[in-house]
């Protein structure tokens, strides 16, 4: 007697084991905690309280708020220039998340974080890109609370490849108001404090890497 597997029970066969070495690949590789990953990334932050990840996959988190005097330094970036469209607009939050990373990483030691971190746990104060994506995600939900932001929408992290067709890959993302086009906002790719690429989000899940990067990891190349 022979067996089929129809093709809707092979791909779901094929994602519950996509999904079974992500996670696994996490708990091995940075010690995530899937259990901070998810409520850190669901807070609603505030200048007063709200928490950020490092270590790798949340291995560490830290509660912390920003003084009036720390927060000017992100808002006076958007109130610099008045943004007359979108483009110009995530330029700005390009340089807003620099901005936070700079300030954050002189309170939690991660002002040395370098590019393209993956799992160096020999490194102290270093970021995965799940930390870098919720992160992100974190400081352009306080820009958007504050008001700051007047052409964009943010949405929840993305995910490319798993591991059937590369290495696992997060980013922040944000929707444009105007268009519903999506950007992948991605911090990782950069030394701690460098403004993160912004670039479309098709072009990102297709395997984007920028010329710049100072990271040269073969697992990356796609």
């Amino acid at each position: 007697m022979s067996y089929r597997i129809s093709p809707l029970s092979f791909k779901v066969l094929i994602r519950f084991f996509t999904l079974f070495l992500s996670l696994s690949f996490l708990s091995w590789s940075a010690k995530a905690d899937l259990t901070d990953m998810s409520r850190i990334f669901r807070q609603t932050p505030s200048l007063a309280a709200f928490e950020v990840c490092f270590g790798g996959g949340c291995a560490e988190v830290r509660q912390l708020n920003l003084t009036s005097e720390e927060w000017q330094k992100v808002a006076a970036i958007f109130n610099v220039q008045h943004t007359v469209n979108s483009g110009q607009e995530r330029k700005l939050i390009a340089q807003g998340v620099a901005q936070l990373e700079t300030i954050i990483g002189e309170k939690i030691g991660t002002s040395q974080d370098l590019a393209g971190t993956f799992f160096e746990g020999r490194l102290s104060g270093q970021l995965d890109c799940n930390d870098e994506s919720i992160n992100t995600t974190t400081y352009m939900r306080l820009m958007q609370q504050a008001g700051l932001l007047k052409w964009h929408e943010i949405e929840d992290t993305r995910t490319r490849n798993f591991f059937f067709n590369g290495w696992p890959h997060s980013t922040a993302v944000i929707r444009d108001s105007s268009t519903s086009a999506r950007f992948a906002v991605d911090s990782w790719f950069y030394d701690n404090g460098a403004p993160p690429v912004i670039v479309p989000f098709k072009e990102w899940k297709a395997g984007f890497r920028p010329a710049d990067t100072p990271i040269d990891h073969p697992r990356l190349k796609n």
